[in-house]
């Protein structure tokens, strides 16, 4: 990280200075997997809004933050317009969260939405699309990751859980969406419906899906 913070970011010509960029990406890992709000990262900053603005626009450039970008489309109900941000290295997540074991992890506040980051990123890689966004309403229902492919659309939960079930959040999205298929990723072994739509699969498996 300071190798990153101190050589590599000046050499792309970001005169940012580094203690300061390192205090925005350790904010960022505080709010991993959460809404974008410009006006607290500006605040804690004692920054303006603009300036939040850049140095997010900055990891994310040198690919160590992805901002998914919100879906949003003619509903009847008030949808976020904000992007969800992640770390998109669980390992650099950890270490900036101060975790330093497996166990220490698991019993972290945390330990879900880094889950969730990790599998997002294990699914981009193994269907590549630039159509990958999350989606969420005031009301709050919402789904980690809404995948175009092929004309087709599919709604993805990851959950840290042993068996997870069919949920209220994801049922609505399925209607409002109108997906054409809809999985919740989890950290187990076997594959099973929780609808005629929707079904667990293990994150270990999604190379077997069949989408687009």
């Amino acid at each position: 990280m300071r190798t990153f913070l101190e050589r590599d970011i000046p050499q792309l010509g970001i005169g940012v200075p580094p203690e300061t960029l390192r205090r925005f990406w350790t904010m960022v890992a505080h709010y991993h997997g959460q809404t974008w709000n410009a006006s607290q990262f500006a605040r804690s900053l004692g920054a303006s809004e603009p300036t939040a603005r850049r140095y997010l626009d900055i990891l994310s450039g040198a690919y160590v933050v992805r901002q998914l970008p919100p879906w949003f489309e003619n509903l009847r109900k008030r949808q976020v317009k904000a992007p969800k941000v992640y770390l998109r290295d669980s390992g650099l997540l950890h270490a900036l969260l101060g975790i330093a074991n497996e166990s220490s992890l698991l019993s972290h506040a945390k330990a879900g939405a880094s889950w969730e980051g990790f599998a997002i990123e294990q699914i981009l890689a193994t269907f590549p699309t630039r159509d990958a966004y999350c989606w969420a309403t005031h009301g709050g229902a919402e789904i980690d990751l809404l995948l175009v492919l092929g004309g087709r659309r599919y709604g993805i939960e990851c959950k840290l859980a042993d068996a997870p079930t069919m949920t209220r959040s994801l049922a609505i999205a399925m209607q409002d969406l109108r997906l054409d298929r809809a999985f919740v990723i989890y950290p187990g072994e076997h594959r099973y419906l929780l609808t005629d739509k929707a079904e667990a699969v293990p994150l270990r498996g999604i190379g077997a899906l069949r989408l687009g």
